[in-house]
């Protein structure tokens, strides 16, 4: 039967920064489906090009459970589509779209970053099909699938792109929060507190490459063995709704500590900042202070951001709370720690030592079956592209539409034979 979107009637919420969202919705309509995209700022309203598909919120955000379930109703919806479920919209929406029979596509970053998208329905991350699914399972729907499997990526494809959109983003919302007045972001940060990180982050950019520079020349110089802790965004959806920290200072206290009874004497400490790391989490502050106080000062290091394939290379094991680059971690067959919910956090291969007994004698994962792991997320939920650069989103959409179109999810279909033969990426870096 020849796929087509004729009959299916989509609702596209809050996506990436950037034209992806209005790109898809294009891409969608040439399939014959219908599309509207509900915008709640002015942000949202400057990537969506088309005036008589939008669909402005400017209600409550108390108001909103309501009036999405009366947008499902009105417009006879068969299908949302959104980036992040956590985000209080979100999470409205999506109850109100199982209420209604309506599918639910999500859209995030990629588990395997930075060349693929994640691409699930009804839940991603901690409310991910994946969460209920033991390495067994996978191993077993893979035993009709053929597929040589890419080289572990080694850095972002699209920062500066990532960054840009980003803070054009929030100045459209800056500038036109007077038609949007009741528009709350779904982080704590005021709008134009946003905007100034962003623009502050750019801003920087040469500064903190400098820094990062010095810091990695001081370990790769160093010649001491390190363990390598992978920081997360402490505002990112991930750290706050699936994680048993509220701070990131919480998080560098249990390591440092864990460090501090456990790793040899002559071990270091590096703490790896997230890329987008703009500054609002004193993290430099709170690692020396906390390092200082448990004495170990002059055995913890931090670098901003850059490429983690390099510090990987020489370290002994790594501890992150969920942060998705511990795949590459698994990938290169080194012990991992983590601490919150976690789609790889499956016993085969994230250890279940205590914090000083992992950093004294950490145990190396399951190779074979994390391989078999990652296999399984690309001939199913990982696809190849991006959302900041032309390229990264040229490459994702000869895929995602065809995906979002199948009447089975991406686990679904490779159960049943009908999985999409999936496109490889060449990685040049």
């Amino acid at each position: 039967m020849r796929m087509t979107g004729d009959g299916r009637r989509f609702l596209l919420l809050q996506g990436p920064h950037g034209p992806f969202f209005h790109q898809l919705g294009q891409m969608l309509r040439r399939t014959g489906a219908q599309v509207w995209r509900v915008g709640f700022n002015r942000g949202d309203r400057a990537f969506w090009p088309d005036a008589q598909s939008f669909i402005p919120y400017r209600g409550r955000p108390e108001d909103w459970p309501e009036a999405v379930a009366g947008l499902l109703a009105r417009h006879q919806i068969t299908d949302i589509v959104l980036y992040g479920d956590t985000r209080p919209v979100h999470s409205a929406a999506i109850r109100a779209a199982r209420t209604a029979g309506a599918r639910v596509h999500v859209f995030e970053e990629g588990y395997l970053r930075p060349h693929w998208v994640t691409y699930e329905r009804d839940g991603a991350n901690g409310h991910s099909r994946l969460m209920q699914m033991s390495v067994a399972d996978m191993q077993a729907a893979l035993a009709r699938a053929e597929m040589d499997q890419p080289e572990a990526p080694a850095r972002w494809g699209d920062m500066r792109q990532h960054i840009f959109w980003g803070a054009l983003y929030h100045w459209f919302v800056l500038a036109g929060f007077w038609d949007f007045r009741n528009f709350r972001p779904h982080r704590d940060l005021t709008v134009w507190q946003e905007f100034l990180l962003y623009c502050r982050r750019l801003v920087l950019l040469p500064v903190h490459r400098w820094d990062r520079m010095l810091a990695e020349y001081r370990i790769r110089n160093g010649g001491f063995p390190y363990h390598l802790v992978l920081l997360q965004l402490e505002h990112d959806a991930s750290f706050r709704m699936h994680s048993p920290f509220a701070t990131m200072a919480e998080f560098m206290e249990v390591v440092i500590a864990g460090f501090a009874q456990g790793a040899a004497p002559h071990h270091h400490l590096v703490f790896k900042a997230h890329p987008l790391e703009d500054g609002r989490a004193p993290i430099a502050r709170d690692m020396r202070q906390i390092a200082a106080r448990l004495g170990v000062g002059d055995r913890v290091h931090l670098v901003r951001g850059g490429k983690l394939a390099q510090l990987l290379n020489h370290a002994r094991s790594a501890v992150t709370v969920n942060s998705t680059a511990g795949q590459q971690v698994l990938w290169r067959g080194m012990p991992l720690k983590t601490f919150g919910t976690a789609v790889y956090a499956k016993p085969e291969f994230v250890s279940a030592q205590s914090l000083p007994e992992f950093f004294a004698r950490p145990r190396r994962p399951d190779a074979r079956a994390y391989r078999d792991y990652r296999h399984y997320l690309l001939e199913t939920s990982q696809i190849t592209g991006g959302f900041y650069s032309a390229r990264g989103r040229r490459e994702l959409l000869r895929q995602v539409v065809d995906m979002i179109l199948a009447p089975e999810d991406p686990y679904q279909a490779l159960v049943s034979g009908n999985a999409a033969p999936r496109q490889q990426l060449r990685l040049v870096n």
